[in-house]
């Protein structure tokens, strides 16, 4: 029985965190086994916020590691390059064409950078259509995200309509699929963790990184269960197997951002340990980067043959 095709990717824009992990990474690993997957390193999207040849490409080869560190195997699932499959861009700006300014208007970045006055790029404004064609050239029928993503499935699927009612039924709509207890994952200081917010405990950190940004928590005084402090808490032990642990030690914050501390240890250590390892053979990761750009390359010209016919650019039906 053949296995439904599942697609997501990370943008290569700095150093993971748990709430990566959790939100995103660990569903990952989870789904290898029961999906066709492929999983992208959204490197074009990364330029929004690297500008730096140097930077991005340590940040490409580091989030390919990554991959690999938190056990996704390469032998199961498809790990690619945005930027080695050209047909992403041309796909995107096919969708431009049939996607008008008001509509992608109301997406939640370009209205996000607008309130805050910032001097938003064109490819903010049309990171939408970018997205869908990452989505919508490889066919997939489940694409997990966040809950703070579903947008983007919605306007990838109303993209996919706006296409197969123009010119003909070419695109699948894809299902989000939403892990609904870490949709979103808190940061130190109770919003949700991001890099943007410097609210993060980073996922490959060391003992030293890990005390620093679990004692930087931001704790509640009125209450006797730090808030912020039990919601990461819950995702390294499950509930019944903290609430002994709060009882017992009820507005004793030091002992139990300890007890954080060291929870969270023992589950980055042996994944920090295997990405050190990784990071030994630069050749072997980037050799999977390019086998696996090879393979959805395939199945994205694929696609593009028919788009290219269907939209007329083709003069030779195929």
């Amino acid at each position: 029985m053949l296995h439904k095709r599942l697609l997501s990717g990370i943008q290569p824009s700095g150093r993971l965190h748990i709430g990566n992990y959790f939100g995103a990474l660990k569903q990952f690993v989870d789904l290898q086994d029961k999906y066709e997957c492929y999983f992208m390193i959204a490197d074009y999207h990364a330029l929004h916020s690297v500008n730096s040849r140097e930077e991005l490409r340590e940040n490409i080869l580091n989030t390919a590691i990554d991959y690999l560190a938190i056990g996704l195997d390469p032998a199961k699932v498809t790990i690619f390059q945005q930027s080695q499959v050209s047909e992403h861009t041309e796909l995107a700006w096919i969708f431009d064409t049939i996607t008008s300014m008001p509509y992608l208007m109301r997406a939640h970045a370009f209205k996000d950078a607008e309130a805050k006055n910032k001097d938003i790029s064109v490819g903010t404004f049309n990171y939408p259509m970018l997205m869908a064609s990452d989505i919508l050239l490889y066919d997939p029928e489940i694409v997990p995200v966040g809950q703070d993503q579903k947008q983007h499935i919605e306007i990838t699927r109303d993209t996919a309509g706006k296409f197969n009612s123009t010119y003909t039924e070419l695109f699948k709509l894809p299902e989000a699929l939403i892990i609904e207890n870490v949709a979103i994952v808190p940061g130190i200081d109770g919003r949700k963790m991001s890099k943007s917010y410097r609210n993060t405990i980073e996922l490959f950190a060391t003992r030293e990184e890990i005390e620093k940004a679990v004692m930087s928590i931001v704790t509640d005084s009125e209450t006797d269960v730090p808030t912020n402090v039990y919601a990461i808490h819950k995702l390294f032990k499950s509930e019944s197997e903290l609430k002994s642990l709060y009882e017992e030690n009820k507005g004793k914050y030091k002992i139990l951002k300890e007890a954080l501390i060291e929870d969270i240890d023992v589950f980055i250590s042996p994944i920090r340990q295997r990405r050190e390892e990784l990071l030994n053979d630069k050749k072997a990761i980037i050799k999977i980067l390019n086998d696996g750009s090879a393979i959805a390359k395939v199945l994205a010209e694929e696609k593009m043959v028919k788009v290219r016919n269907a939209v007329g650019v083709s003069l030779i039906d195929n």
